[in-house]
């Protein structure tokens, strides 16, 4: 049985100005997010920025727009952080916890845009306060997808999704008659190694991987989508913020990254949600609901683009996709091991350690070796990924 969808289509007014905490700000979409709030200056004020190690950029953000409150997550650049925000009168801290500290502070709207596992505390944090949340970090719903949904429950958070495929769906998904709601299309680029001989990508490098043909994103994002294993996070994600079973989440490629998502309804109408492949358009939706705000993306000329292709994804050549809708089947800790063992074998790969189409064995074999049950917190959660990153840690030293 599916259960209920976490995202919520509650209407609340937006203060004006809207106080903003931006949970990764150094990253792909927290500066998106940055350019967006520059663009609105008598919208928004800044309650919090964070980052892990980017100072350089944290203390240009924060020079720029004041927050109240800059975090880096590496301690050890605390006093560069102090030294480059001086005079400024923005406080200045640092480590993991601090940043789940600028998560519960009073913002009206948190930007959840930490990479990975990593990113789940502190967007916890938030939920717990009963934030507007928009969430850009798929791993929170994919590790914690049962607790988050109790924690909205509990606090009356809001969840907004923000890449790009989730709030496609958002703003066509029928929420008042789900009933109605016959399957999901998730539209995949199909990333730099679509028609590729897997045979090839043993050899690709990492700068072939991140060199995505249509987004700008980070490293581990753009690995992820060329071995389409971020599609399959998005099909886990997915069943958690709708509500809809994986035999009703569909996937399709569609190369040139214009229709966004796709919901088919029982009738035979399928709406869908196209725009230029920019990530300010589904920051700049989550940033104004249930408004909608200027955006400076690239307007869209579909006779310019002349064409639109669709193909089923090769599931020969992206195995990843298969191992995470496993894991879903699966349920229980299968996929915070899904995503754990893929963080570790990601790292490797741009670390230069490891092959491109390791990465899928890695994880396919760490999800052979642990199978724990669903975890009953936080804490659980945590136990579980540190099981699952020491062992594939081991599969890669044994490689």
């Amino acid at each position: 049985m599916a259960r209920p969808d976490v995202a919520s289509t509650r209407s609340r007014p937006a203060p004006a100005p809207r106080r903003v905490t931006i949970l990764g700000s150094t990253g792909s979409v927290g500066v998106n997010t940055i350019d967006l709030l520059e663009r609105h200056p008598e919208s928004f004020a800044i309650e919090a920025l964070t980052a892990f190690g980017n100072v350089h950029r944290l203390v240009e953000q924060s020079r720029r727009l004041r927050p109240r409150l800059a975090v880096i997550g590496d301690p050890t650049k605390l006093g560069q952080l102090r030294d480059g925000l001086a005079g400024t009168g923005v406080e200045a801290a640092a480590g993991p916890q601090a940043i789940v500290e600028a998560a519960s502070r009073p913002s009206d709207w948190v930007m959840a845009a930490i990479v990975g596992a990593a990113g789940l505390e502190p967007t916890m944090a938030a939920v717990r306060r009963g934030a507007v949340v928009g969430l850009a970090n798929k791993e929170c719903l994919v590790c914690a997808g049962d607790l988050m949904a109790a924690e909205i429950a509990r606090g009356g958070a809001t969840l907004l999704p923000v890449d790009s495929e989730h709030s496609a769906i958002f703003q066509v998904f029928d929420f008042e008659h789900r009933d109605k709601v016959e399957k999901i299309i998730l539209t995949a680029s199909g990333g730099p190694f679509r028609d590729m001989d897997r045979a090839a990508m043993k050899d690709v490098t990492p700068a072939q991987a991140v060199a995505h043909p249509n987004w700008r994103m980070g490293a581990k994002i753009s690995v992820d989508s060329a071995t389409m294993m971020n599609k399959g996070l998005e099909v886990i994600e997915a069943h958690y913020l709708f509500g809809l079973d994986n035999s009703r989440i569909e996937i399709v490629v569609h190369p040139q990254s214009v229709v966004h998502s796709l919901v088919a309804y029982i009738d035979g109408s399928v709406l869908a949600q196209l725009g230029s492949p920019d990530m300010r358009t589904p920051i700049a939706y989550a940033l104004s609901w249930p408004d909608r705000m200027a955006a400076p993306s690239a307007r869209l000329d579909l006779a310019a683009i002349g064409s639109l292709t669709f193909e089923p994804p090769d599931p020969e050549r992206f195995p990843a996709l298969r191992l995470a809708r496993d894991a879903l089947q699966a349920g229980g800790g299968a996929p915070i091991v899904l995503n754990a063992a893929n963080e570790i074998a990601v790292a490797a790969f741009l670390g230069g350690k490891t092959g491109f189409l390791d990465i899928a064995r890695i994880v396919q074999e760490t999800l052979a070796a642990i199978a724990p049950p669903a975890p009953a917190s936080l804490a659980d959660v945590h136990d579980i990924d540190r099981q699952a990153r020491e062992h594939a840690a081991t599969l890669l030293r044994s490689n």
